[in-house]
C-alpha cells in the first residue's frame, strides 16, 4: 500500500478508519486502505440505488421471489446487502482474532424505541456473520436494547449520539450490564459531529442566527473532543467512534488518539488527494471564545456540550437526533418504493 494519509495514520496512530455504506468498489478501495471495520445503516441500500443499482436490482428480485411481503423483502434484502460486506471483512475479524473486521446492521429505524424488535432483529442478524455487529441508537428503547445486546454478548455500536449526557448515561448502563451478566461485548460510542454541524447550520439559517459558519465548524468537533475527554478519564471499557461525517475536517480533527472514525469513501478519496499530512489532533483545544459564542447563539450546543445538559427522557427528541433519524427513514422509505415498483413491473 503506497504510503498516503491513511497508511501512515494505520502505521503511526492509533486512530482506525472504518467505511460507510459502501458499494462494492468503494468495499475494496476502503480494504486496500486499511478500514478495520464497516458501518452500515438503513439508508444504506437506498444509496445502493444510486451507486450499485444493477447489484441491487437482482438482490431485490431475486428475494420478493421468496418472500411477497414489501416490509419482509425490505428485511432481507438489507441482510444480504450487509452480509456481502461481512464476507470481505471476514478475513480480518479472523486474523484479528475477534478484535476487528465488524460490520455494523442497524434496524428499521421506525422501531428504534421498541426494544423487543432491536433485540430480536439483532438475534436474527448474527446469523448473518461472526463479525456482525448491531448498531442502536442511544434513546430510551435502545438503551435497554443495549442492555440486552450485552446479555447475549453481541457486539455494540452504540450510535445517534450528538451529547455528553448520552455517551456518559450510556456508558453507565453498559458497565453495569457487563457487572451483571459478566459478558464485555466490543462497544463502541458513537459521536455524529457533522450532521450536528448541519444541524446549527440549518437551525440559524431558519432563525436568522448571525455567526460565522466556520464556527458552526468547531461545534461537533469540541463536543467529540470532550467527550473523548470525559470517556477516558472515567475508564469507561469503550471506543469513541467518529460518525456523521459532512466533510474531511470530521475525520481529520479527530486523528491521533485512540478513536476510530467511519466515513463514506467520497470522503476519504477527499482527504487522499487533499494532500494532508496525519497530525494529532484529537487533544487540541477548542478556543473557550468559539464555545462560548456557540453556547450564547445555541440552546441546542449547551445540551450537547454541558454534561448534563440531557435527561435521558430527552434523548429522542433532541434535534440532531430527530434530524439524523429522519435521514434513515427517508432512505427505509426509499428502498420499500423500489421493492415495490420491481415487484410490479415483475407482475405486468
Amino acid at each position: 500500500m503506497k504510503d498516503n494519509y491513511f497508511s501512515i495514520l494505520k502505521n503511526e496512530t492509533k486512530t482506525r478508519f472504518w467505511i460507510n455504506n459502501p458499494s462494492e468498489r468503494e468495499i475494496k478501495l476502503a480494504l486496500e486502505q486499511g478500514a478495520v471495520n464497516c458501518t452500515t445503516n438503513p439508508a444504506f441500500c437506498s444509496k445502493l440505488i444510486s451507486s450499485e443499482p444493477e447489484y441491487l436490482q437482482q438482490v431485490i428480485d431475486d428475494v420478493i421471489k421468496e418472500y411477497p411481503d414489501i416490509e419482509e423483502a425490505a428485511k432481507v434484502v438489507y441482510q444480504r446487502a450487509s452480509k456481502r460486506i461481512m464476507e470481505f471483512f471476514c478475513p480480518i475479524y479472523e486474523e484479528s482474532k475477534g478484535t476487528e473486521g465488524f460490520v455494523t446492521m442497524q434496524d428499521d429505524p421506525r422501531k428504534d424505541e421498541d426494544t423487543e424488535s432491536i433485540i430480536n432483529a439483532a438475534l436474527e442478524n448474527r446469523k448473518l456473520g461472526k463479525n456482525f455487529m448491531v448498531k442502536i441508537p442511544v434513546i430510551k428503547g435502545g438503551i435497554e436494547a443495549i442492555e440486552g445486546c450485552v446479555e447475549e454478548n453481541i457486539p455494540i455500536c452504540a450510535t445517534e449520539v450528538f451529547s455528553i449526557s448520552q455517551a456518559v448515561y450510556m456508558c453507565e448502563k453498559y458497565t453495569e450490564a457487563v457487572k451483571r451478566t459478566g459478558n464485555s461485548p466490543r462497544f463502541f460510542i458513537t459521536h455524529i459531529s457533522g450532521i450536528f454541524d448541519e444541524y446549527l447550520k440549518k437551525y440559524a439559517l431558519r432563525e436568522n442566527i448571525k455567526i460565522d459558519s466556520g464556527l458552526i465548524d468547531s461545534a461537533g468537533l469540541s463536543v467529540a473532543r470532550k467527550e473523548y475527554a470525559i470517556l477516558k478519564k472515567m475508564g469507561y471499557k469503550t471506543t469513541l467512534l467518529g460518525g456523521g461525517a459532512r466533510g474531511p475536517h470530521h475525520f481529520t480533527g479527530l486523528a491521533g488518539g485512540s478513536v476510530h472514525i467511519t466515513i463514506n469513501w467520497s470522503t476519504a478519496e477527499e482527504i487522499i488527494n487533499s494532500g494532508v499530512t496525519v497530525e494529532n489532533t484529537l487533544d487540541t483545544e477548542i478556543s473557550s471564545t468559539i464555545i462560548d459564542e456557540l453556547k450564547e447563539k445555541f440552546e441546542d450546543y449547551r445540551k450537547a456540550y454541558d454534561e448534563d445538559g440531557l435527561q435521558v427522557d430527552e434523548f429522542a427528541g433532541f434535534g440532531p437526533v430527530q434530524l439524523f433519524r429522519n435521514s434513515f427513514l427517508k432512505g427505509w422509505y426509499l428502498l420499500l418504493a423500489e421493492i415495490a415498483s420491481r415487484k410490479h413491473a415483475a407482475a405486468l
